[in-house]
């Protein structure tokens, strides 16, 4: 009797597992089949909910479940040593649409579209080579930095009371992190053409360190404010804002980058004036209904940037900033507003420093651009 019992028991058990593992479910489709539109997505190390880009894909595909019928399903990388295992998961599965998250599965990505040439890959946050030559079922997901960036430099020099602003940056031969810092310029001298921007990108050791490095970043930061900057625009930070959290420390504004990080960096929340936002929702759904149509691009499709809401802060923006910012942001959308800075930023991304690229300034001096 006790042994039925444990055997019932373990056979209950074994059937709420299966209910529970995603992608085991009696009603999963067999996504071989072309009635079946399947669409996967492989996150970036971390949770699916983490707040970030992993969860603002995660919502795109949920809108492609509910708008386009599709069925949707995610598998969380813990280690980057999976992210081949992963894809491979959902292409021998047979997924029409796999979608992955951010620069470091840009290589993996790539040559997993030469590999699955059936399967359409969407690569979030993956510039693409344009020297080289690239599968046609291969689109990466870019976004303007340069265009989040002014709106982050128009809101810091309407809102700044030294009229010192300044941005702490990536290494500024990496694409985002110099679309990012000369918007910020452009945006900040757009609205005043005599205020002190102070930029200071990490060059100063090897690019996986350069990206996240914040300690680095509260360094810089706090230099910038012993030097009279107000408003700091931390455009280096991604699970962590070093600069964020130093203006925090420091009671000033402080602006993050890529999501909303009101979300992620509860502890600064109280001097998050906003962040420049990538639109990665509707970018990565807009792609996914593409490749349903029949319609999917091949190469780069360029995303939308915005800024986040101003939150705690609310009561402080005046309402002549809210409407300038308006104002500027559909500017740049129809391209009335915003100087073409493309000329400016690298088109390749070195995977080390370059010989000849300088030093930059040490985290106790700053390098001052004037307008």
């Amino acid at each position: 009797m006790k042994k039925n019992r444990q055997v019932y028991t373990a056979w209950v058990l074994l059937i709420v597992a299966a209910i529970l593992i995603p992608g085991c479910g009696p009603s999963d489709p067999d996504c071989a089949k072309p009635e079946n539109f399947c669409v996967g997505l492989v996150t970036d190390l971390g949770k699916v909910n983490d707040e970030a880009f992993n969860q603002l894909a995660w919502e795109g595909l949920k809108q492609a479940e509910h708008d386009l019928g599709a069925y949707v399903q995610y598998i969380e990388s813990v280690d980057v040593k999976e992210y081949d295992k992963n894809i491979a998961t959902f292409a021998n599965a047979g997924y029409d649409v796999i979608v992955t998250i951010g620069y470091g599965q840009k290589k993996i990505t790539t040559e997993a579209a030469s590999k699955y040439p059936q399967i359409k890959f969407i690569g979030v946050d993956q510039p693409q080579d344009p020297d080289k030559s690239l599968p046609r079922n291969l689109t990466g997901l870019t976004f303007p930095e340069d265009q989040a960036g002014f709106l982050a430099g128009a809101l810091a020099a309407q809102m700044t009371k030294s009229n010192k602003i300044g941005v702490v940056c990536g290494p500024d031969w990496f694409p985002p992190a110099s679309r990012y810092s000369t918007g910020f310029k452009a945006g900040a001298t757009y609205i005043d053409p005599v205020v002190e921007v102070t930029v200071v990108c990490h060059n100063d050791i090897g690019f996986n360190k350069s990206i996240y490095d914040p300690e680095w970043d509260a360094a810089t930061a706090n230099t910038m404010i012993d030097n009279g900057v107000d408003i700091v625009f931390g455009a280096d930070g991604y699970d962590e804002n070093g600069a964020v959290t130093a203006a925090a420390q420091r009671d000033i504004y402080a602006i993050g980058v890529n999501t909303d990080q009101y979300l992620t960096l509860r502890e600064e929340r109280k001097v998050l004036l906003s962040s420049a936002i990538k639109l990665i929702t509707q970018g990565v759904f807009d792609l996914i209904k593409a490749a349903q149509d029949g319609n999917f691009p091949g190469g780069e499709f360029p995303g939308q940037v915005g800024y986040a809401p101003f939150h705690d802060l609310d009561d402080q923006v005046p309402p002549r900033v809210r409407a300038k910012m308006n104002e500027i942001q559909q500017g740049l959308a129809d391209g009335s507003v915003g100087p073409d800075i493309s000329s400016a930023v690298p088109t390749a991304v070195p995977t080390e420093i370059p010989s000849d690229i300088p030093p930059t300034l040490t985290p106790t001096a700053t390098a001052t651009e004037g307008p």
